[in-house]
């Protein structure tokens, strides 16, 4: 079996992986990280966004011998060193955007890259950049009010939003 070798929240990380592995499984088997959740296995639900090379990606969509050589954060990636939450993170707990907890991975993924090429997003555009996350537990409101916090946005443009 080929040797799979990528860089994964900052330290090199090398495992063995068969030509039909996908990443997620790559990721939660080889490597023991279990943050990113796998909720469909059809690149619908996005639980399992990670990023890649700077971009996120459902890795339930990608095979784990094409991310050889990449750059990957997990969501375990996002927190310090210390443990201290991510910006992302603690307004998810803040504003209560998550209930059961298993797309929030996913969804903390997503915002991040949102927030990285949109500081600050509209509302619509929050929206638009999450359709491919699905939440069955939470509605969207607190996930939004979670996204306009970890952007410094009031909420204010979310009381007249419907």
């Amino acid at each position: 079996m080929p040797m799979v070798t990528m860089t994964v929240n900052g330290q090199p990380r090398s495992a063995e992986a068969e030509g039909r592995t996908l990443l997620s499984q790559f990721l939660r088997e080889a490597l023991g990280l279990t943050g990113t959740h796998v909720g469909c296995d059809t690149s619908q639900c996005g639980c399992c966004i990670v990023e890649v090379d700077g971009r996120a990606v459902k890795s339930c969509a990608m095979l784990a011998q094409e991310a050889e050589g990449a750059r990957i954060t997990t969501i375990e990636g996002q927190a310090a060193e210390d443990g201290t939450m991510s910006k992302v993170q603690a307004a998810f707990v803040q504003e209560q955007g998550l209930q059961c907890g298993f797309c929030t991975p996913g969804m903390v993924m997503s915002v991040t890259e949102l927030l990285r090429h949109t500081p600050k997003p509209s509302i619509d555009e929050i929206k638009h950049h999450l359709e491919g996350n699905i939440c069955r537990c939470t509605g969207y409101r607190n996930i939004i009010k979670a996204v306009l916090v970890a952007s410094d946005q009031p909420l204010g443009a979310l009381a007249s939003d419907h």
